[in-house]
């Protein structure tokens, strides 16, 4: 950015992204309320829409490797705007693939748009909101990711709305879709130009060899470890909450929005008084806490065999899932030489398991069910609990040593 800043710009800039956060949690959720009905209107099996939700994945995926170039190239406000309009155009596509033209390859390609734009926007909405971070040196990052997490809530809410009253797939995914390409033109403006460009190209540690390199270090593979564990947790919420409702427990589509619902409405709760909580007992325990929470959510909600019961282990869940990637990220930034390459490999990580699980899951289920399938996310998050230790602030002979690897 060229100059600096006034008050209110800084403010209104500050209100644009936390509207970016919670529209892409929206827009994400209004997609996953509508699973059980666009496997029902494509006639597909839960096995099939795992391979058909891995559209979502590649998409994602692509959109992630491109995005820090494009950043680079163009800024963090253009991408955030192009991202979340072409998963608006994903979002109407996937509406006409279910149910005015039905079709699997339809939805598959929608789905892959959709990934990509979410893809690039979120990284471009994480590098706004470090930029953010830097102006008014300030933590605020967890409360955008709260904000994500509220969008979704209201997106949740909204789905299970459309499904009580049965409204059609493509006219609720249009009007969410036009609520949203609204709102980021709206909002565009207020976003300063070019913080993005200015820092990727000042970047140099952002480098192949250089992302590559941290590897080497025993806390970055822990801390990746920790991260994949936990986003599975989450991720397979996000993408299976609804169907595991309506298959695992026989309910409607609507009483599965509704208990995904409160997922999100758990994990933003969570996420809102994060910092509290954080500074009060430190990361090692509130992830340790985490991994218990969600462990027993998941055993509740795997053999807990009733409706309300499960309702208990979705918000043990929820709260387990909320701080095992923002803690995750933030433990890799500890160190300063070379914090872009590590957060970004631990980043990297996470979102695998976010947009790679899932549809794998989704096989899983095929061949045991989906109930059962959860047992594999138990794992994940046992283990992430049981190395929680690594995300202890590191000393200053650990950012040595760490800085020495680095540049090896």
């Amino acid at each position: 950015m060229g100059q600096a800043l006034t008050t209110k710009q800084i403010r209104l800039w500050r209100m644009a992204i936390y509207f970016y956060f919670g529209l892409s949690g929206f827009a994400m959720a209004s997609w996953v309320a509508q699973t059980p009905n666009i496997r029902d209107a494509l006639g597909v099996s839960t096995a099939q829409m795992g391979w058909i939700i891995f559209g979502l994945s590649t998409g994602s995926i692509i959109g992630l490797m491109c995005a820090s170039r494009l950043i680079a190239r163009f800024g963090g406000r253009v991408i955030m705007l192009t991202g979340l309009g072409l998963s608006s155009i994903g979002l109407i596509t996937i509406g006409l693939g279910s149910s005015w033209v039905p079709h699997v390859w339809i939805v598959f390609s929608a789905l892959a748009i959709f990934g990509f734009g979410i893809g690039i926007c979120d990284v471009a909405m994480n590098v706004e909101g470090t930029a953010i971070e830097k102006t008014i040196k300030k933590s605020i990052l967890t409360g955008f990711h709260a904000v994500y997490s509220l969008g979704t809530f209201f997106g949740a809410m909204i789905g299970s709305l459309v499904n009580k009253i049965h409204l059609p797939i493509l006219t609720h995914l249009l009007m969410i879709a036009l609520i949203v390409l609204f709102l980021i033109i709206f909002f565009f403006r207020f976003v300063p130009v070019g913080s993005g460009q200015e820092e990727a190209g000042e970047n140099n540690e952002t480098t192949a060899k250089g992302n590559l390199s941290v590897w080497k270090e025993q806390r970055t593979v822990l801390l990746g470890i920790i991260v994949l564990g936990m986003a599975f947790a989450e991720g397979s919420a996000g993408d299976w909450l609804p169907l595991v409702i309506v298959d695992g427990y026989d309910k409607t589509p609507a009483s599965g929005s509704l208990m995904f619902s409160l997922f999100v409405a758990t994990m933003t709760i969570s996420r809102a008084v994060g910092d509290i909580l954080l500074d009060k007992f430190g990361r090692v325990a509130i992830l340790r806490a985490s991994a218990i929470s969600a462990a027993l959510g998941l055993i509740i909600v795997i053999f807990g065999g009733n409706y309300y019961t499960a309702a208990i282990g979705i918000v043990l869940w929820g709260f387990g899932s909320a701080y095992g990637f923002p803690i995750g990220l933030s433990a890799a930034g500890d160190n300063p030489h070379g914090v872009a390459a590590r957060v970004g490999a631990v980043t990297t990580v996470g979102y695998m398991a976010f947009l790679v699980g899932p549809p794998v899951l989704g096989a899983i289920a095929g061949s045991v069910g989906i109930l059962r399938s959860l047992i594999f996310v138990l794992i994940g998050v046992t283990v992430a609990g049981s190395l929680a230790h690594a995300a202890r602030p590191v000393s200053p002979n650990v950012k040595k040593l760490e800085a020495e690897a680095l540049e090896q």
